[in-house]
């Protein structure tokens, strides 16, 4: 028991450091970008390649993972992210950048989807909850805590890299210590049509537990990306903008480890019906108070806590839905949707402040939340029906 708890913590901050890299990295780029004047269109180019390495390397993960087992994925994605931090201090070119994100991207994937899967793979049903969420908490605090090092680009540009890249690879050695398994091998994969075919059979089972990971994705990268062009159009001040989308961070965080225990309680669809509910009003209030700082801070703080756990909620509903055999394509679609979601969020986000100009922000936001809740009330069951059908 003590060894599978040391596992437990071991993925878990693995996980935080690498949300800790994720989220200096977005602020920290940013800033350096915009000092060097790199137009704020090219900025946004260069924050994509994350999702694109992340899109790129999904449909090829599964099968070195079902071969050579959880520990050598993490250790490869480990690497790559220590090693692709480590070089940004080398070479500051657009291009360069752009590549070690895509490569970083491609390194943070590989380490969630083994981490996710395996926690997922060895958590009883009565703990799913639990254990997924404090893999979200921690992860979370790991994003909110990063982009306290960006001030330190005013002592020296390279040394937000160097700090994190040495902190990742602290983090990597300790996964040495883990003994290695491999998934359930009930399936074989050997090519990229036999992934695709899983896929195929994965959506069939879980797909409505992938919308919650996509809501999350357009979510996030529309309020960080979207929402302080609206804020800053609407006059309100850079350091108001911050302070607002720390209390969506602050209150995913307070109500992240409670709401995956009361999904272990009360089923992961009712949890997720009320959460998407709550989050449609939330934003609609949003749209009444966009004037007014304590209003958003309010508003923004009751968002985080109900709608900050749709991504490990997704996943801990993919894990009730899909056969235990294809709990790593479940967990791998998971991160696509996500993924998708993350790339479409800025861009619709950018197109509504661009056309729609009478039209307060939330609308998308609560819109898309509401769309949501609609959809797994009248889908969530059945997909619950036919996962008891095929282990009955």
């Amino acid at each position: 028991m003590n060894k599978m708890y040391l596992r437990f913590w071991i993925l878990v901050s693995i996980v935080a450091i690498s949300g800790f890299s994720q989220g200096m990295l977005l602020p920290l780029i940013a800033v350096i970008f915009e000092k060097s004047g790199v137009s704020p269109s090219l900025n946004g180019l260069n924050a994509t390649a994350l999702y694109i390495g992340i899109l790129l390397v999904s449909p090829f993960m599964e099968w070195p993972l079902r071969k050579y087992g959880y520990k050598p994925v993490i250790i490869f994605g480990g690497a790559l992210v220590f090693l692709s931090l480590a070089l940004f201090p080398l070479w500051k070119t657009f291009w360069f950048w752009f590549v070690l994100r895509l490569l970083i991207g491609i390194g943070d994937h590989s380490l969630h989807f083994a981490t996710q899967t395996w926690i997922t793979s060895f958590s009883p049903p009565e703990r799913r909850g639990r254990n997924i969420s404090l893999y979200g908490l921690f992860f979370g605090i790991g994003f909110a805590t990063g982009p306290l090092m960006t001030p330190l680009v005013n002592v020296n540009e390279a040394l937000p890299f160097i700090a994190s890249s040495i902190l990742c690879l602290i983090g990597w050695g300790f996964v040495f210590l883990l003994k290695n398994e491999l998934p359930e091998q009930e399936v074989s994969i050997n090519s990229f049509l036999g992934t695709i075919k899983q896929f195929r059979k994965a959506l069939k089972y879980g797909w409505v537990a992938f919308l919650p990971p996509f809501s999350y994705g357009f979510l996030e990268s529309s309020l960080n990306g979207s929402f302080p062009v609206y804020a800053l159009r609407m006059d309100m001040d850079v350091s108001s903008v911050s302070i607002v989308l720390s209390a969506f961070a602050i209150g995913s965080i307070i109500t992240q480890l409670p709401l995956g225990m009361l999904s272990d309680q009360y089923g992961r669809r009712n949890i997720l019906l009320t959460v998407l509910f709550l989050g449609f009003f939330s934003f609609t209030a949003a749209s009444f108070m966009e004037h007014s700082v304590i209003g958003l801070f309010v508003t923004f703080l009751i968002s985080g806590m109900v709608v900050g756990s749709t991504f490990s909620l997704g996943i801990s509903y993919m894990t009730d839905l899909v056969p235990k055999k294809l709990l790593p394509t479940g967990n791998l679609l998971c991160g696509i949707f996500f993924s998708l979601g993350s790339l479409m969020g800025p861009i619709i986000g950018g197109l509504f402040i661009k056309y729609l100009q009478d039209v307060s922000f939330f609308y998308i936001i609560s819109t898309m939340l509401l769309v949501l809740s609609v959809i797994i009330f009248s889908f969530g069951k059945k997909s619950y029906l036919l996962v008891e059908q095929q282990n009955s």
